[in-house]
């Protein structure tokens, strides 16, 4: 990945946390959302956004819905916040890698404490 590859990406990481946090106001995002990573193409025309949601499974769904459905205005607000000659598009994808491991470090802790 080149160096401007990888500004774009941490860029887009911060911006568009910031947005979801303080602009878009849709009572479907709930639970915690944070922005795990951001996979941009090559040239700069496509995002793949990785989110997780800490929150129940009926939450995860209803902020992924939400999502889909102000990806229009998220990608218009990182277009005037991130000066680039083509703002990429974007998609959200749920990534449960963080919850999984706290999972796993819950369990390894209850057979340290001798609960399994």
């Amino acid at each position: 990945m080149s160096l401007r590859n990888e500004r774009v990406r941490k860029a887009l990481m911060r911006e568009i946390s910031d947005i979801i946090f303080r602009e878009i106001k849709d009572p479907a995002i709930c639970g915690m959302v944070s922005i795990v990573d951001v996979d941009v193409s090559s040239d700069n025309s496509a995002a793949r956004v990785f989110y997780s949601v800490y929150g129940s499974e009926e939450q995860k769904r209803k902020t992924s819905q939400a999502l889909e459905r102000h990806t229009g205005q998220i990608r218009h607000e990182v277009g005037k916040r991130i000066r680039l000659r083509k703002t990429p598009s974007l998609l959200f994808i749920l990534d449960d890698s963080l919850e999984h491991g706290a999972k796993m470090m819950d369990l390894i802790n209850k057979i340290e404490r001798g609960e399994l």
